[in-house]
């Protein structure tokens, strides 16, 4: 019996690209796979024949002889398990279909792996990160090599192709009836090795340097948050993709204010004399000075608001408030007559039946009450 085309088993034209074969095969295989098909033979069948189909059409060199030759152009045991029982099994389709997704499979590996993301934790001033800033940094990090120019071999040489995996960066290993496929313990997956590596570098292709980079600090960033720097991380293998760099902001403790949020908070003491009597105060904020009003006979732990004194959000144009609470501040290293002052003025705040002070009239008769109910 004639054996099909592979091209007509993957349903492309003799032009398909790359990824149509794949796309192609991934669909046959997904609809075919005897996992999802037990005890049916036919589908087994097709099975069988889009892996052997893929494994010829996605090799260069075998697709080329097969272009030319048709079958006798390309060994029957290369076909992987096709319609002669190689060596292939159904397990390889997990490296075929998922080896993107999982970063295992595939059959070469340019070697040229993506460089690591680097964190910079930046300190600063509640100031500044309110008002933005740039800022001028100093990352050390990997760079391609001056001298090789991130290939790794000395100039004048170049890498060859690795001899235990044919340049393929994978090696597979037949276990039964499954195949396990691996990197190549040579070449480590890169399908290349350096015989004569660049003496700057010693074959990696990137050298250590500390850079200097310019980071512009949005107005109103927050404690913990971040700032990517695209392609500023270390440098990928041998020419690879280089990483990201995150600026990780901290805020330094400020002396007068606390921050939550776009909302910043202060306390401020004063005297029993100015909660009393009431009085209109000047108080700090990040944009200069304002103006507080006391009302008469404020109490301690009173907390005021001001309206949009406190930071503008780093993503939105709304702005905070500043709340300031004022706290009463018991009088220290009274001389005599000041202590004959007070106790004149406690006199008189208990006489003449007033209530002066409510919250202690109040816990007074509570505590009253609490004694009374227990020698009841």
């Amino acid at each position: 019996m004639a054996k099909r085309d592979f091209y007509e088993i993957l349903g492309l034209e003799r032009n398909a690209s790359e990824a149509e074969i794949k796309k192609a095969y991934r669909r046959l295989a997904m609809k075919h796979h005897p996992d999802r098909n037990p005890g049916d033979t036919a589908a087994e069948q097709h099975f069988k024949e889009a892996k052997a189909a893929y494994e010829i059409l996605s090799d260069p060199q075998k697709r080329a002889a097969y272009d030319q030759f048709g079958h006798a152009g390309v060994d029957p045991s290369a076909a992987g398990g096709g319609f002669h029982g190689g060596t292939g099994g159904f397990g390889d389709i997990f490296g075929d279909i998922f080896g993107d997704i999982f970063g295992t499979g595939g059959r070469r590996s340019s070697g040229r792996a993506r460089g690591a993301d680097l964190r910079y934790n930046l300190q600063m001033e509640l100031e500044d990160a309110v008002r933005g800033k740039d800022v001028t940094i100093h990352v050390p990090t990997t760079v391609l090599c001056s001298v090789c120019d991130g290939t790794g071999a000395a100039p004048g040489s170049s890498a060859s192709a690795c001899g235990t995996c044919g340049g393929a960066g994978q090696v597979r290993m037949q276990q039964g009836f499954f195949s396990v496929q691996q990197t190549c313990p040579n070449c480590r997956g890169s399908g290349q090795v350096i015989k004569n590596p660049c003496g700057k570098c010693q074959g990696t292709g990137a050298t250590r340097q500390e850079k200097t980079l310019s980071v512009k600090v949005p107005a109103g960033i927050d404690d913990g948050d971040q700032i990517r720097l695209a392609g500023e991380g270390e440098t990928g293998g041998r020419g690879g993709v280089p990483g990201d760099l995150y600026v990780q902001i901290h805020l330094k403790p400020h002396p007068l204010f606390k921050r939550d949020g776009d909302d910043l908070y202060c306390e401020m003491p004063l005297s029993f004399v100015t909660l009393a009597l009431g009085g209109e105060l000047e108080i700090p904020t990040l944009d200069g000075r304002a103006k507080l009003k006391i009302p008469p006979e404020s109490q301690t732990e009173r907390v005021f608001r001001l309206r949009g004194k406190g930071v503008r959000n780093v993503r939105s144009s709304r702005i905070g408030d500043l709340f300031c609470k004022v706290s009463a501040e018991t009088p220290v290293n009274l001389n005599r007559r000041q202590k004959v002052l007070l106790r004149e003025f406690d006199e008189l705040t208990r006489s003449g039946g007033a209530r002066h002070s409510p919250r202690e009239s109040s816990w007074t008769d509570k505590l009253k009450s609490f004694f009374d109910d227990i020698v009841t």
